[in-house]
């Protein structure tokens, strides 16, 4: 299993495994949420050395962004409302645990209570879509 609190701060290969695991968990909760493939973005900034950077799953109706950014609190998931994927500050912010990401199915009741997407086993459409 992924060790989320490890810090990718000045260190490449931490960072790169980072990435590639919040990425590929990222691709399991679209499928969870059984958002349509087209529906979304998956994007990774990388950032500078002393950062870890961010991978952003980016709906027509919902802002997930994962980073080590809450590390004291032991926070690293963004959840919020959005209007489309061309709208990047949307509603209000919500923060889950980065651990979150071993455990997609209460990672998407936990994305579906903030947002709606995927709520009563309906598909999300980009009601909000630009």
């Amino acid at each position: 299993m992924f060790d989320w609190t490890k810090t990718c701060s000045y260190d490449e290969h931490q960072k790169r495994r980072f990435h590639t695991t919040a990425r590929s968990r990222l691709k399991k909760l679209a499928a969870e949420l059984r958002l349509p493939p087209g529906s979304y973005d998956l994007r990774s900034n990388k950032a500078g050395i002393a950062v870890s950077g961010e991978v952003t799953l980016h709906h027509g109706s919902a802002y997930i962004q994962v980073g080590q950014f809450g590390m004291s609190s032991g926070h690293g998931i963004l959840i919020r409302t959005c209007k489309g994927r061309k709208d990047y500050t949307g509603g209000a912010n919500h923060f889950v645990a980065l651990i979150m990401l071993d455990d997609i199915p209460a990672l998407a009741a936990a994305v579906r209570a903030i947002t709606g997407i995927g709520s009563n086993g309906l598909l999300s459409a980009d009601r909000h879509a630009a």
